[in-house]
């Protein structure tokens, strides 16, 4: 007779919000600041709704802005999130509120699973959230660290004289602490008894709660990752943003044909850069999953992207003869090579029509009618946005210009319910990519078709504000074995010779 596995602990992720935002010079919590298009707490509670090991998810924000997080909530469809309550005025009384919170309707003996993570840590890694998960399999209670690549000194201040070193620990056994911090619930709720009884109790983290009170119990070292920074300073605003712009994020591909068919079927789209290339494989991808495609392009609608009367008339049409408009997707460019001392005036204003104008003309004719469908605008940057080189300002400033209105796009139109994306393929197998650098290797390039099986599948997710990387797969490692900071660098490495 075979004997039943005990059932799994349910595990809930405790999203630590009472910051106030005064070290980043804001008005409201710095869990609120919009980063790539989103509020910070929304890109880490979206973390914790895609984490398999997480079953529900506890917010305790800042006393009076309780609303503000349940709108959010209630927006994106973070249907893990079941309460939202106010935090402490310190740490330790926000974490007693949570273990409170988290005993409610617990049977006697019962234990669970909890993760504390701090609300601006948006970058934390699905392995992080797993790996702590599975520690607690073996641990009460685990912490999330990572080598300090700084030596670090201890000071003693005398007086006027200011600060002197008084010892310089061995930099090999220290760690900088992250979170989230994971614990069995009894564990951490005996040890907040236990300090209950110290007249003198104050600790800024949880795990050295557990350290001083509970010091028989061992805490357990899960690797964290350089990704996983902390919003406090200024500066950390900067770098978190251009972490998000930089790291490749995968669009979910739908489970089979009969899903793409239920999506698009009846849809309309509206593909500028219609003509070939990208933009006329997308058209006919999509065509092939019942959706109704215009495809536009000056060779064979002579439609001009940078004519906004074109424009207009062409998302006029659309919508008269459908009813609607869905998605509008811009594929048009061209890519002009050269020293800029030597271009001559008519080939900077084409270049600056079609690659700049033209998509703001796009976009603010589409707005209305995707404001209707709550749909999506989809742009194109190329590898050279993240740094221009000699001989292409042209069109590595206009490419740059992409990623930054579709992140101020994603931002502006959230509220009508628009997504605004933005794509960035490798070195693609295109015409505008003979025309400029004639016949390549075969297999050097990545194919058009990828790249439009890629934007479909941007179309039909709730993605916005992202720029989404299409590259060539490494067959000895699967993009998912990396890491988003080393998905981020190797993109970063990378992109000097994708121009090439």
């Amino acid at each position: 007779m075979s004997v039943p596995h005990e059932a799994k602990p349910r595990t809930t992720a405790v999203v630590l919000a009472g910051g106030t935002g005064q070290r980043v010079g804001l008005s409201i919590p710095k869990q609120l600041l919009k980063i790539a298009g989103k509020a910070v707490i929304e890109h880490t509670l979206t973390i914790f709704q895609q984490a398999d090991s997480i079953d529900d998810v506890i917010v305790l924000m800042a006393p009076g802005f309780v609303p503000d997080v349940e709108k959010i909530v209630a927006k994106a469809g973070l249907t893990k999130v079941t309460k939202v309550i106010e935090g402490g005025s310190t740490r330790n009384e926000t974490t007693e509120r949570a273990i409170a919170a988290l005993g409610e309707g617990l049977a006697e003996g019962e234990d669970r699973n909890v993760l504390f993570h701090d609300a601006v840590r948006p970058l934390l890694s699905q392995r992080v959230i797993q790996d702590c998960v599975d520690a607690l399999e073996r641990y009460q209670a685990v912490d999330v660290a990572i080598p300090s690549a700084d030596t670090i000194i201890v000071t003693r201040t005398h007086g006027e004289d200011g600060e002197f070193i008084t010892d310089v620990p061995d930099r090999s056994r220290l760690r900088r602490g992250q979170t989230p911090q994971a614990f069995k619930l009894s564990t951490i709720r005996r040890a907040y008894e236990v300090a209950a009884g110290d007249p003198n109790f104050q600790a800024t983290d949880d795990c050295s709660v557990v350290l001083k009170y509970l010091p028989d119990v061992p805490i357990h070292v899960v690797a964290g990752d350089e990704y996983n920074m902390k919003v406090t300073q200024p500066v950390d605003v900067f770098i978190t943003d251009k972490l998000f712009q930089l790291a490749s994020t995968a669009a979910p591909r739908q489970a089979d044909e009969a899903a793409y068919r239920e999506l698009l079927e009846g849809r309309t789209l509206v593909v500028f850069g219609g003509s070939y290339g990208i933009g006329a494989d997308i058209a006919e991808l999509a065509r092939t999953y019942g959706a109704q495609v215009y495809a536009l392009g000056r060779s064979t609608t002579g439609t001009h992207v940078e004519n906004p009367e074109h424009v207009d008339d062409a998302l006029s049409k659309a919508y008269s003869e459908t009813g609607r408009i869905d998605y509008v997707i811009n594929t048009a460019g061209v890519l002009r090579i050269g020293k800029l001392a030597e271009t001559d005036n008519s080939t900077i204003q084409e270049a600056l029509n079609v690659n700049y104008l033209a998509p703001v003309q796009i976009a603010r004719a589409s707005y209305k009618y995707l404001a209707e469908t709550k749909g999506q605008l989809l742009l194109y940057t190329s590898s050279s946005y993240t740094r221009g080189r000699a001989e292409y300002s042209l069109y590595s400033s206009t490419k740059a210009a992409m990623v930054n209105l579709t992140q101020a796009l994603s931002d502006e139109w959230a509220n009508d319910g628009i997504r605004v994306n933005c794509v960035n393929p490798e070195r693609t197998a295109t015409p505008m990519r003979t025309k400029a650098f004639g016949a390549e290797p075969a297999g050097s390039l990545l194919s058009s078709e990828a790249v439009a099986r890629t934007s479909l599948d941007v179309l039909l997710s709730e993605l916005t504000g992202h720029v989404i990387d299409v590259r060539q797969q490494d067959p000895t490692r699967g993009a998912s074995e990396a890491s988003g900071f080393e998905q981020a660098l190797a993109a970063v490495l990378t992109r000097e010779e994708d121009m090439q």
